[in-house]
């Protein structure tokens, strides 16, 4: 595996993935990029089975993705991962999409770190295992995208309020990842998705939240078809920022 350096996965677009336009929602898109993370991970020796066992996890931090086009319904697609960077506390994972046509449709960038599931601090992750995961660095791929960015939200004003609820808890306890997407992307009407689509989407975790939590959604268009969102908790803290870009 040191020498395959990148890992590949391939998909089919079902029919429960795609939304009215019959076209791969984000949402899905989103679990597809993390699944390949963690298949990616768990077949070079570091994935979340195996970091379960000594009470370490993986957690996601920043993701973002630029899509040119989305797979259609029923067609199959193609995910290329790699890992570009490591340092003491995060490593950088991208990705390429690769449509039916071998034609590459978009790529995504994120940020992962590892944490002690007892502490929730963050791992020296180049101590863990000998420091051996820098082995996986892959410098023959390219990611032509831009890295997540700092998002700021100024408005003080509420667009929606939502509670936590069963399908949102995932097997960590907290709210899944992908279910703060499919909530921020239902922000907008759907005259939006009829007439555009999201170019580019970014969102950056700050802190966890869980079942029971009251969740306020803050959104401010920013020009040009791009929109700033922030969630916060009941003790308005903020748990994540989002950048959503229509084109």
């Amino acid at each position: 595996m040191k020498d395959n350096k990148t890992g590949t996965y391939t998909f089919v677009t079902e029919p429960f993935h795609v939304d009215f336009n019959g076209k791969l929602t984000l949402g899905v898109l989103g679990n597809h990029l993390l699944n390949c993370a963690g298949f990616h991970a768990t077949d070079r020796g570091f994935g979340m089975a195996m970091l379960n066992e000594d009470n370490y996890t993986w957690v996601l931090s920043r993701l973002a993705i630029e899509m040119d086009d989305m797979p259609g319904q029923y067609e199959n697609f193609t995910i290329r991962t790699w890992v570009e960077n490591v340092y003491r506390l995060f490593t950088d994972r991208n990705f390429a999409i690769v449509n039916k046509d071998g034609i590459t449709i978009g790529y995504a960038r994120s940020i992962w770190a590892m944490i002690n599931m007892n502490t929730r601090k963050p791992a020296d992750l180049l101590s863990m295992h000998g420091g051996n995961i820098v082995e996986y660095i892959c410098e023959s791929e390219d990611c032509p995208v831009e890295k997540p960015g700092r998002i700021k939200v100024e408005t003080k004003e509420v667009t929606e309020t939502l509670t936590a609820k069963y399908n949102d808890i995932d097997i960590n306890g907290h709210v899944n990842s992908i279910r703060y997407i499919e909530h921020i992307l239902d922000l907008f009407p759907i005259e939006y998705y009829r007439t555009m689509r999201i170019r580019r989407f970014e969102i950056a975790y700050i802190a966890e939240s869980y079942y029971g939590d009251e969740l306020k959604f803050y959104k401010e268009e920013t020009g040009g078809g791009e929109f700033s969102i922030e969630v916060r908790k009941d003790n308005d803290e903020v748990v994540c920022r989002s950048k959503v870009v229509f084109q």
